[in-house]
């Protein structure tokens, strides 16, 4: 029993894997502005053989994603709540590295800055390092709320 073990475990330390977290050049930060209510497309664009798609959100907690795509599904697990059944991917079968991400139904709760990052398949080799790799694209979102002016009636922009 004790044989199968250590045979097990050398077997496991011999396999390599090698994880090629994509490192592009960033263009300038990105503002995409959405009234509340609305929807939005958040861009991000990177070459084929995607393994790891993940969109964060800065003020997230590190166990926290706006979306995680891994091994072909997506990982509903540490998603924030408040973007649970709000959050799809612009095209889920990531055809041309078309990896933007749909934010439905936008409230004054999701101004924030947004990072997409993406590890690719380079080899038949991997390794976890999902949280170190840089991101492609930064994008801020800001929000307006209206409100109807009491006295008139009329809409009220408020920038959030």
């Amino acid at each position: 029993m004790k044989h199968e073990a250590v045979s097990f475990t050398l077997k496991i330390s011999t396999l390599t894997f090698n994880l090629s977290a994509l490192s592009f050049p960033l263009s300038e930060q990105k503002i995409v502005k959405a009234e509340s209510g609305e929807n939005v497309t958040l861009t991000c664009r990177t070459p084929t053989n995607i393994i790891v798609l993940e969109w964060d959100r800065a003020d997230l907690r590190k166990d926290e994603y706006v979306l995680l795509y891994r091994d072909g599904h997506f990982e509903p697990a540490n998603q924030h709540p408040s973007f649970k059944n709000r959050v799809d991917l612009q095209d889920k079968q990531m055809k041309d590295g078309d990896v933007s991400l749909i934010l439905r139904n936008v409230t004054v709760n999701d101004t924030g800055t947004y990072e997409c990052r993406v590890i690719q398949r380079r080899t038949n080799r991997w390794k976890r390092a999902l949280l170190e790799t840089p991101p492609i694209s930064i994008i801020t979102l800001r929000t307006t709320l209206f409100i109807p002016d009491a006295a008139s009636g009329d809409p009220q922009t408020y920038l959030c």
